[in-house]
């Protein structure tokens, strides 16, 4: 009984501890001013597959090939909406948007101006009954143990279940930089029959004070990244619309 109380008492402080070794910030800084002098990077992106996959690629640390996974757990850090809009249809490559929005509230390009209001952020103004403009969201996703969040863009498809799961944690007074989130994928299709994969979020655990402080730290660099970015940065190397991904085109409502 006593050997069962004391491996208890050993995993309640490794998950104690968890996030809050990030709280090194000697460390971090450090790491940043010696090893990244002169460097320009983007945090690593975690790619959503095409077809209904139900596993996500994330890119290797040791740069080789890009690991397979069922599900993602971490601390959605910050997030914010990318919209983008080609007034010519996007066929992929690096090419910069006519128009992008970091906010979802000011397009930043051609024709600019307030989202809402604009005529190409309005079902029917794309394919069938979709939005020239694409509407997704970045997740910067801290996994335990690393110092740099992944990237997941989150697309139309999955922006329903995204809402809800915010909308779950707001009501029971959680801020998801605040908690562990765990995200897998699930086949759906379109109403065009086309499969797609739709991520869906669940509840992990609570982060401890500690772990929310160093937490906030991570968000601060995040921001000061984001505050940096161009409508360009949307895209990187990734298509935005990609017929074939299934992505959802009709309204999410």
């Amino acid at each position: 009984m006593a050997a069962k109380k004391s491996s208890e008492k050993k995993n309640e402080v490794a998950v104690t501890q968890g996030y809050a070794v990030l709280g090194n910030r000697e460390f971090l800084d450090d790491a940043m001013s010696d090893d990244c002098m002169g460097l320009e990077f983007s945090f690593d992106r975690i790619k959503i597959p095409a077809g209904g996959g139900t596993a996500f690629e994330i890119p290797s640390a040791d740069g080789d090939e890009a690991e397979l996974a069922k599900e993602l757990t971490g601390v959605v850090c910050y997030n914010h909406p990318a919209y983008a809009m080609y007034r010519n249809k996007y066929t992929g490559g690096n090419n910069p948007p006519d128009c992008g929005s970091f906010d979802g509230v000011t397009g930043i390009g051609t024709p600019g101006g307030k989202c809402a209001r604009c005529p190409y952020n309005q079902f029917g103004s794309g394919e069938g009954q979709g939005k020239l403009c694409k509407n997704k969201r970045m997740l910067y996703i801290l996994r335990e143990g690393e110092l740099f969040p992944l990237v997941l863009s989150l697309p139309a498809g999955s922006l329903k279940s995204f809402t809800n799961y915010v909308k779950s944690q707001l009501t029971r007074g959680r801020k998801l930089s605040k908690v562990v989130t765990k995200i897998s994928l699930k086949r759906a299709t379109n109403s065009s029959g086309i499969a797609y994969s739709q991520a869906v979020f669940t509840f992990g655990r609570l982060l401890s004070q500690d772990e929310c402080s160093a937490i906030a730290e991570v968000t601060d660099m995040v921001k000061n990244y984001v505050a940096n970015l161009t409508p360009a940065s949307i895209v990187e190397d990734e298509p935005l619309f990609d017929p074939e991904s299934g992505e959802v085109i009709e309204p999410l409502t």
